[in-house]
């Protein structure tokens, strides 16, 4: 194994802390006291958490409509997340962004974003700016398999190759491009092939396993640093709930969704750290609860954060 006991409990602790963001945000959004459109990122988590673990604070993320969970892993700060989702003045677009357009500069967080693919560009823009200011970081683009049947993508890759660019094209294929299967809309089972067209590694992992996807990510994330290029990285993994919140996902298949339910990425987890004796159940039933505290507290102090003035309306908007 290419990792220690505190590399993957940290990382556990990380999937732990998402999927408890991301379950009490479904029930707040149910009360209809949280507006908008809520895309769960519950199923995923292993993907952020494996990626996350081998960025810089100060490497560049761009994310997508699903993206609460790259925001958590990458570090960012839960109360102002969900005072953002509430549409409060001390969520981090101070209200005005929802769900979908959570940024934080300073954490190298480019913002998630509600267009598909818009995330490539914006990625492979920010590799360009750090190429050119040799400012040594790397740039990472979250994508779902639809996704890599835009124009964007194709763009974005023969750019990022073009130029030889510290990026890293990370595709969270969980089968579905909202109802559509994968299988409907393309004829090649790894999206990852397509790397090949651009003339840069292109791989697939087990998207459910945090140890491989970290194992890949680092493999990547070191060639971006050091001139090499980008990489394609598939996770192949599963969305546990429908394509937003209010999508009873009935295309699917329910004995597909039970097996996949099976490979949850935290009970996968859970069993590798119990079987090296890195954990008891015990441990994990503290970092659960340590967890579920901690959203709950941020959940309260989104309530009690204030909504935006009408004078502030216009402010951030526009730039002169």
């Amino acid at each position: 194994m290419t990792v220690d006991k505190t590399q993957l409990l940290d990382m556990y602790r990380v999937m732990v802390r998402i999927r408890s963001f991301e379950e009490h945000a479904h029930k707040e959004f149910l009360t209809g006291r949280m507006t908008g459109f809520l895309h769960l990122y519950s199923g995923e988590e292993a993907i952020a958490a494996g990626v996350m673990s081998v960025l810089n604070t100060d490497d560049y993320i761009a994310s997508h409509h699903r993206g609460h969970g790259h925001l958590l892993a990458k570090g960012g700060d839960p109360k102002r997340m969900f005072a953002e989702l509430f549409g409060r003045r001390d969520g981090y677009c101070s209200g005005k962004g929802g769900s979908m357009h959570i940024a934080d500069r300073s954490l190298g967080i480019l913002g998630a974003n509600g267009i598909v693919g818009a995330s490539l560009p914006i990625g492979t823009g920010a590799a360009l700016a750090s190429k050119m200011r040799n400012e040594g970081k790397v740039s990472v683009a979250f994508f779902g398999d639809a996704a890599s049947n835009r124009g964007t993508f194709h763009e974005s890759l023969n750019l990022g190759a073009c130029w030889r660019l510290p990026v890293v094209y990370v595709c969270e294929n969980n089968l579905y491009g909202v109802s559509t299967r994968q299988t409907d809309a393309m004829k090649i089972t790894d999206i990852a092939d397509r790397a090949a067209g651009y003339g840069f590694p292109g791989v697939v992992v087990d998207g459910n396993d945090v140890v491989a996807v970290r194992e890949a990510a680092a493999e990547a994330v070191d060639r971006a640093r050091r001139g090499g290029g980008p990489t394609l990285i598939e996770g192949k993994t599963w969305r546990h709930w429908g394509h937003f919140v209010g999508d009873s996902a009935a295309y699917r298949d329910p004995a597909e969704h039970e097996a996949w339910l099976k490979r949850d990425p935290i009970l996968v987890c859970a069993r590798v750290l119990e079987a090296n004796k890195w954990a008891t159940g015990t441990d994990l039933e503290k970092i659960q609860a340590e967890a579920d505290a901690e959203i709950e507290a941020a959940m309260e102090f989104a309530k009690n954060s204030p909504w935006p003035d009408k004078s502030e309306l216009l402010t951030d908007v526009y730039a002169e």
